[in-house]
């Protein structure tokens, strides 16, 4: 009798380990698989933007604000700002550069008013590749600090922005 009263407990307590057991296994595999669900989306997401900025395009026939940007560039000489402007070309980090002749610049540096003539660039880009035209642009630019900012396009031609895509890769 003592036998079987410890089988019939022992029976509960195998069903619930077992129970826990593929409660466990199914936990994980939901945990594992929304896991790599995510780490596919995050690793796809600048393809995924581009494709939805695409698609609502096509489909609305508008442009999306913001997807593309000018960056503003100031260089010291006209040479400098062909090399660099070039280098950035031929990296595909931009569609075009624009080299304007001579600005005068007036700005503070070190606690003094100085004066400067320069060459302002515009370079002309996706807004995802602004960061990596900025580093590119900052390590071989002759100025300690030298002026990048830029500003999204808001709206523009549809054929132009068609363009500008096609002639910059995605990231």
């Amino acid at each position: 009798m003592e036998l079987l009263l410890r089988w019939c407990h022992r029976e509960p307590l195998q069903q619930r380990w077992h129970r826990e057991a593929l409660l466990n296994s199914k936990v994980r595999s939901v945990v594992l698989t929304t896991s790599l669900v995510l780490f596919l989306f995050v690793s796809m997401y600048p393809g995924l933007r581009s494709l939805g900025v695409l698609f609502h395009a096509i489909f609305t026939g508008s442009y999306v604000p913001g997807y593309h940007s000018i960056l503003l560039i100031n260089f010291p000489n006209e040479q400098t700002a062909k090399d660099i402007g070039r280098s950035v070309m031929e990296r595909r980090l931009a569609a075009s550069v624009n080299i304007l002749p001579r600005t005068f610049t007036m700005y503070y540096w070190k606690g003094e008013i100085q004066d400067a003539s320069e060459i302002l660039m515009l370079v002309k880009t996706k807004t995802s590749r602004i960061g990596d035209v900025v580093k590119y642009v900052r390590s071989i630019h002759p100025y300690a600090n030298p002026e990048a900012l830029s500003f999204p396009v808001e709206d523009g031609s549809q054929a132009y922005m068609k363009w500008m895509d096609d002639a910059i890769p995605d990231d």
